[in-house]
């Protein structure tokens, strides 16, 4: 077991945040690595989850900056080279081949949503590149691709975690559910959220879908309200969510809100109507434990005192634990690395990182609550 705040690893770090191309890199000897080794990230810049991945993409590069100044990896430095995927998964297959044509990473960090890192994933596993996203949290992502990781846990778990929340720490028997009816994330997690509810005993009063393109909720609200459910899982990403919440306190349905972890940030804009509201999360930024504080210390110094939310702790997990893996198989040869991976136990800024057969890390949820704006820590569930 290692602390991936521990891991050293040359001097400089050059970012390219503009995907700038570099020289190639020569796969590593039998005598280990001898040139600088180039990691690819894929995050979005610009478009709907663009605070996702400017999060994510600071994180890495406070990550390489950490080993290069520790003196790389066996004394090579590490190149981090980024591009922009505009959260799109034609785009994001685009940007992954120049990465690998043009670039010649030799493992890649990203994508930061589902749907993109679901584009790339067979892309990765096919050509024995190693990938882990720090973020994509659907079910497929991992599954049957033995090069493809992840830092978080899957929607499955975490849509079970909050019904278990809901039902044993608030003491919830009635719920209802409010989705994204064209969008993975969601389904998954409130589908999730159902099964373990109701195995719990609870009763699901209204279970109801919604597109990416609704935006008044208050017919749905009020017929919601009529059924009295205690809490209302709404499992979507932060705009949205803070959009249906002004409309709960409009149709003055008391239940109370719930949600997963694309509930990030959500405080910074919608405060008010969030007041009172738990989700899961990654990690907490009042979490005492000394490797988050020690990574939220480094983060606001390299970034005008920003406190990292959990986006930034995972994209910096994603990175550590995948240069650890680099550092153990000595090599930039995609199957040492991929096994070096799979073999993980690390104490990590999110928590204890070990994987699974499919690549997908076991260890608890941070149930958040949303009080006055500032994110609390209320439980850790598992």
């Amino acid at each position: 077991m290692f602390s991936i705040l521990a891991f050293a690893g040359c001097t400089k770090k050059e970012a390219t945040d503009d995907g700038t191309k570099v020289e190639d890199t020569e796969e590593g000897t039998e005598e280990g690595i001898t040139e600088p080794i180039k990691l690819g990230l894929i995050v979005p810049k610009t478009g709907q989850v663009a605070q996702y991945g400017i999060a994510v993409e600071n994180a890495a590069k406070l990550a390489v900056d950490e080993v290069n100044a520790a003196g790389g990896i066996n004394g090579q430095e590490v190149i981090l080279v980024s591009y922009d995927n505009k959260a799109d998964a034609q785009e994001s297959i685009s940007v992954f081949n120049r990465l690998v044509d043009n670039d010649k990473i030799v493992a890649l960090v990203g994508p930061v949503i589902s749907s993109t890192s679901l584009a790339v994933g067979e892309l990765a596993n096919d050509l024995e590149i190693p990938m882990i996203s720090p973020t994509a949290t659907n079910l497929n992502v991992t599954v049957g691709l033995d090069y493809v990781f992840r830092a978080c846990y899957i929607d499955p778990y975490q849509g079970g975690t909050v019904a278990k929340f809901a039902n044993e720490n608030l003491k919830a028997t009635k719920a209802a559910i409010l989705y994204n009816s064209g969008d993975d994330y969601s389904t998954g997690l409130a589908e999730a959220f159902k099964a373990t509810f109701e195995e719990a005993g609870g009763t699901v009063t209204d279970y109801e879908g919604y597109t990416a393109d609704d935006k008044d909720f208050k017919a749905v609200l009020t017929k919601i309200k009529g059924n009295s459910p205690e809490v209302i899982f709404i499992p979507d990403y932060y705009n949205t969510v803070g959009l249906i919440a002004g409309q709960v306190k409009e149709v003055g349905l008391e239940a109370v809100m719930l949600g997963g972890d694309g509930w990030d940030d959500v405080q910074k804009e919608y405060a008010d109507v969030m007041e009172g509201s738990y989700f899961a999360n990654h990690y907490a930024a009042d979490d005492p434990d000394p490797i988050v504080q020690d990574f939220i210390t480094a983060y606001k110094s390299a970034y005008n005192g920003e406190t990292p939310n959990a986006l930034a702790a995972l994209g910096y997990d994603a990175t550590k634990i995948m240069l650890a893996a680099i550092k153990t198989a000595n090599t930039t040869n995609g199957p040492a690395i991929r096994e070096a991976l799979a073999a993980t136990d690390a104490d990590a800024v999110a928590g204890h990182v070990t994987f699974d057969e499919n690549g997908d890390p076991l260890k608890a949820i941070s149930m958040i609550k949303i009080v006055a704006g500032e994110l609390k820590l209320e439980a850790k569930v598992q």
